[in-house]
């Protein structure tokens, strides 16, 4: 009897979402060589979270690197950086605490576009938005995950023929909230703005738009459920305890060469081959499938504010570099506009870091001539914690970018 007992109050326990008391997320700027070998030495022994960049190994002298430590080696990974005299500053004192403010809505409605939905209320939101506007929105299964989940696929815009389209995909990274967020903002507003504000009206009528809510639905479930700041898919990996693949380093493009890794526990784990995972599959199936019709690739993330085109996996220039920045330029321009919020812009290699296997890049080498990556809000003031709050503003800004970049294709490609 006392085992069952305490049997049952370990699985309560496990089931127990983890905590993150007492975690810190550091901002360091390396100066030279050594420190960025003690940043990759801390990274193996304290075991850090990389928030930006996307691991230790992309970490380089005169770029600034923010990580997330445990509470039990926050103050030996403090005492280790004042004593090399890297400059460095506490972002985050207690990620618990951040992440208990980031949900600040007062708003208490089951779906709200103004604050974090988990997956249920989304696949939920999604199905009532569809049966509401027939005309305009329909919804589709692209695919099933690793755990059997749906990923459903919105297509939005007025029936006709030999239409141009525009693929949006967002919650890639599961920790990156914001991303979700967007998808529903766009949907929401494209609706509310068909037949009423000449822009929207005109691309809708051009353009069909495939908006893809959820990519990484398993792991969007277990950031809600058990672990808020999980990145990768929750596939198993063979011979190893470690679970998931980084659903962006697992397209074929210059797959595990750069800027990912080849171990199963890293956070830029590649996976066995490209598109090992079914949530990737069904992506790549999908744009393979309608190549002839899909104009532009949009894939959202956080964060950083930062604009990418191809490519990431090589420092050459894409065939359409030229075009493709100056019409980054344009939406950046028009972000901007509305908050003052500064983006930077440019070929993701040379502007963030070499990161092989993303899918901007492999649905540019696909033949998706406009292939953009958004990093949303912030710089690094709360990261994936990014309160409610702000949503509002980061999907109006955001929204003036895509409707740039959308007009650009339904007017040239």
């Amino acid at each position: 009897m006392w085992v069952l007992l305490l049997l049952v109050s370990i699985a309560a326990v496990s089931a127990e979402p983890r905590s993150f008391y007492g975690e810190k997320v550091f901002r360091v700027l390396p100066q030279n060589a050594e420190h960025v070998e003690l940043i990759k030495s801390m990274a193996q022994t304290a075991g850090l979270d990389f928030w930006l960049p996307d691991s230790a190994e992309l970490v380089e002298a005169g770029k600034r690197a923010d990580f997330h430590a445990d509470s039990d080696v926050s103050y030996e990974v403090q005492a280790l950086l004042q004593q090399s005299g890297m400059p460095y500053e506490i972002m985050i004192n207690d990620l618990q605490d951040a992440l208990e403010k980031q949900r600040d809505s007062n708003i208490r409605a089951i779906h709200s576009y103004e604050k974090y939905n988990d997956l249920d209320t989304i696949n939920a939101w999604s199905a009532n938005i569809a049966a509401q506007n027939p005309g305009l929105l329909s919804r589709s299964q692209l695919g099933t995950s690793y755990q059997g989940r749906p990923i459903y696929l919105l297509k939005l815009g007025k029936s006709g023929v030999n239409k141009k389209a525009v693929f949006i995909d967002c919650g890639f990274h599961a920790r990156e909230w914001i991303t979700p967020a967007f998808c529903q903002w766009f949907v929401k507003e494209a609706v509310n703005s068909y037949g009423v504000e000449s822009e929207f009206t005109s691309m809708l009528d051009s353009l069909d738009f495939y908006i893809l809510p959820v990519l990484n639905v398993d792991g969007y479930v277990y950031t809600w459920t058990t672990n808020r700041m999980w990145r990768k898919t929750r596939s198993p990996n063979a011979n190893s305890s470690c679970v998931g693949t980084d659903p962006n380093r697992n397209f074929n493009a210059g797959w595990c060469t750069v800027g990912a890794s080849s171990r199963a526990c890293d956070e830029t784990y590649c996976g066995t081959a490209p598109e090992s995972e079914p949530e990737t599959k069904a992506l790549a199936n999908f744009i393979r499938k309608n190549i002839a019709s899909i104009k532009g690739y949009l894939t959202i993330h956080s964060y950083s504010q930062m604009l990418l085109f191809p490519y990431s996996y090589t420092y050459s220039l894409a065939k359409d570099h030229n075009e493709l920045n100056t019409v980054a330029q344009g939406a950046v321009s028009r972000l901007t506009s509305l908050y003052n919020t500064k983006y930077t812009y440019g070929a993701g290699g040379t502007t963030i870091y070499l990161a092989a296997g993303g899918s901007d890049d492999w649905a540019y080498d696909t033949g998706v001539k406009y292939s953009y990556t958004f990093e949303l809000r912030d710089t690094g003031r709360y990261g994936f914690a990014l309160p409610e709050t702000q949503i509002k503003p980061t999907c109006e800004e955001t929204l003036l970018a895509v409707k740039y970049i959308a007009n650009h294709i339904k007017n040239n490609a």
